[in-house]
């Protein structure tokens, strides 16, 4: 699969662009996922225009498709994957010469395979944020009876606001110089490790979208929140990058996701930028107001019962996103416009009824379209993607799950 660049960009027309997923996917049986390849084509070069010439690692949590990575992978200002286990990232450098994981891990058997293997030990990187996780690496398999392994250290990219308090993620327990230089100090000097690269992962500024609807005095608390903390981490991270390069050479360093493409790519200290949501574009991203992805996954249910005129209930639903439990964690009816949740049953496990201008309309038998809040959870509930350039499906995609995965 190519993902060449549209020149037009039917999404725009949500009548037109729907009509023609619907009548691609008119033999398939719900529920199933697909992608429109053009769509996902404008993203993926719209991501590296916004990066603005900083490399793109892939985000595989993001994506899990691999033929879609592979399709990603192959564009110019893409280079390598972020995955989000050892045994992902394992499966995955079977084919990508350059995975690191992006968070540490504790599975055994998956660094003794690391640590047995010349070729994965060269292009596999682990998450480090601690010395306790290279005790635990030498607990499995001491440094004189295995490869060298790859590491990067992680700083915590989270901002301590004197107003608004602690904001962001609770991941890294290295915040300063001193304590990235004091981390990085014990791998240098451990036999068995070597230190190539550094990841600070800003979430609340490209996880949180700054334009939320129908809360504009909310949006702006947000704007300046993400300005003070863009500000604050930039002279924070590149200190600690030049700390670190006194010790080693630093192969890269990683930052930002798929909000804050220019705010990270904008740091001289940050070599690339990890990032995939944006290749799917779910409804999460409708939310940010410097950047609007097209809508490029989306999943398709079956009215299968009416409990009342003006109402149309779908088999299934609750694809409910991670994250704390609210409205905005459920996937979003995206056509035929004018659907809604019932309030006290909401997106269910087995049926989700809707109602609204639309649902008196449906009849039994009839699909219904949904955009997943975040992009790669979608992956877990599908084995396949069927993937579409206008009315007709190019190819059928098999997904982490239809290639009998689940990492995580």
């Amino acid at each position: 699969m190519k993902l060449d660049k549209p020149t037009t960009e039917p999404w725009r027309e949500p009548s037109r662009y729907w009509a023609a997923m619907t009548a691609a996917t008119a033999k398939l049986e719900t529920p199933f996922g697909a992608v429109s390849v053009p769509a996902l084509a404008h993203n993926a070069h719209d991501m590296v225009r916004r990066a603005n010439g900083t490399t793109i690692r892939v985000a595989s949590k993001s994506v899990r498709a691999r033929g879609v990575i592979d399709a990603v992978l192959a564009l110019p200002g893409y280079r390598g994957v972020l995955a989000y286990t050892l045994p992902e990232a394992l499966w995955l450098a079977e084919t990508v010469d350059d995975v690191v994981v992006g968070y540490p891990t504790v599975h055994r058997s998956a660094l003794a395979t690391l640590a047995g293997s010349a070729t994965l030990a060269q292009r596999v990187t682990l998450m480090i944020d601690s010395v306790a996780q290279l005790d635990l690496i030498d607990s499995v398999v001491p440094p004189g009876k295995r490869e060298t392994i790859r590491v990067a250290l992680e700083l915590n990219a989270s901002w301590h606001s004197k107003v608004l308090g602690y904001l962001g993620v609770y991941r890294s327990p290295v915040w300063t110089v001193d304590d990235a230089r004091a981390v990085a100090q014990q791998i240098v000097a451990r036999p068995g490790f070597r230190l190539v690269g550094m990841m600070a992962y800003e979430a609340q500024i490209a996880g949180v979208v700054n334009r939320p609807l129908g809360r504009p005095l909310y949006g702006r608390a947000i704007d300046y929140m993400q300005r003070n903390s863009t500000r604050e981490l930039h002279e924070r991270r590149g200190a600690v990058v030049a700390a670190l390069r006194e010790l080693t050479d630093l192969e890269f360093v990683n930052g930002g996701g798929t909000g804050s493409l220019e705010r990270t790519s904008s740091d001289p200290s940050v070599t690339e930028i990890a990032a995939g949501s944006g290749l799917f574009g779910p409804h999460l991203f409708d939310g940010y107001s410097h950047f609007q992805p097209a809508p490029a996954a989306a999943f398709a249910l079956s009215v299968v019962r009416k409990p009342r005129p003006d109402m149309a209930t779908l088999l299934g639903g609750g694809w409910i996103a991670s994250g704390p439990p609210a409205a905005d964690r459920m996937p979003q009816p995206a056509w035929p416009e004018g659907l809604e949740y019932v309030a006290r049953e909401a997106a269910g496990e087995v049926q989700s009824p809707m109602r609204g201008k639309a649902a008196a309309a449906l009849a039994v038998g009839d699909r219904v379209w949904l955009r997943h809040t975040k992009a790669g959870e979608l992956g877990e509930h599908l084995n396949e993607l069927a993937m579409v350039d206008g009315d007709r499906i190019v190819e059928t995609m098999p997904t982490y799950r239809g290639e009998g995965k689940a990492f995580l």
